[in-house]
């Protein structure tokens, strides 16, 4: 067994434990896909991460190190707060001091800003977009136990996981709504005008990802920030509250720069550090 750097990572916190936690081997060189989908698993988090030197290819690109992403499931070839909270980490770990480090993933290259505890990632494209088919419209509002009325704008929110957007008409339809097979691959968005945040969010998954619910999804958020600013459901930059029904209160904070690109961050706190010896 080699000892290897651990952290776990609260992601999107807007005070101590009020994210979600990611964990973070920082070291998985000479790991198996079986042994780091074991300790995913093992973990129980939403995701674990390990964090690789960058491919010979990613490294002429500029890339810092490469992420692979696990859920207790399968790996994932993006996913936000991983994104997050593994750069957090990274940093913190090799004591850099960059204003923007480079990760590698099946994804591609993901750009992350770095202002302290605030990092943002640069929200990767849509794989799909448009208006969601009026049978699935139906089937998420009958899901959900409210009129197909009160559902007043929906979208693909495709960026890698399949996300599938409805903006309701009342934030007390979000927050009274429970997992169950209609709503998988679904993430749920209020408008909160005078609230504490400008947006209210909540997203599930299928069960066989080991979760019904996430506490703060950084890849939906990310997609969603696409569609509600581009559609104008929002001005401009916002922040999402995300976490509530599972004893969480996330902050996602949304921005987009002078080229367009719409930046995801939150805040990210080091809960856990030591060694892993895998």
């Amino acid at each position: 067994m080699i000892s290897r750097p651990f952290a776990q990572v609260d992601v999107f916190a807007s005070g101590a434990l009020t994210g979600n936690p990611v964990a973070v081997v920082l070291n998985g060189e000479g790991l198996s896909d079986h042994a780091m989908q074991a300790f995913a698993r093992w973990t129980q988090l939403s995701e674990t991460t390990f964090v690789l030197p960058p491919s010979s290819e990613g490294r002429a690109q500029g890339a810092d190190y490469r992420l692979r992403i696990f859920t207790p499931v399968q790996e994932l070839p993006f996913a936000g707060h991983p994104t997050l909270g593994s750069a957090h980490a990274w940093v913190q770990a090799h004591g850099h001091n960059q204003a923007t480090v480079i990760q590698e993933c099946a994804a591609g290259l993901i750009p992350v800003r770095v202002d302290g505890q605030r990092l943002a990632f640069a929200a990767p494209p849509r794989l799909r977009t448009g208006p969601l088919p009026g049978t699935q419209v139906q089937d998420i509002a009958q899901a959900l136990g409210v009129a197909r009325a009160d559902i007043v704008a929906h979208a693909w929110c495709d960026n890698g996981p399949p996300w599938r957007g409805v903006l309701l008409q009342d934030v007390a339809m979000l927050r009274q709504a429970h997992p169950c097979p209609g709503l998988e691959f679904v993430g749920l968005a209020a408008l909160t005008p005078g609230g504490e945040a400008d947006v209210e969010v909540r997203t599930f998954f299928p069960k066989q990802q080991g979760m019904a619910e996430d506490p703060v999804t950084g890849s939906f958020n990310a997609a969603l920030a696409q569609w509600l600013l581009d559609d104008g459901h929002l001005p401009g930059d916002y922040v999402a509250r995300q976490g509530l029904a599972l004893g969480c209160d996330g902050r996602v904070h949304i921005s987009r720069d002078d080229t367009g690109q719409i930046w995801v961050g939150g805040d990210c706190l080091s809960v856990v550090s030591g060694q892993l010896k895998l």
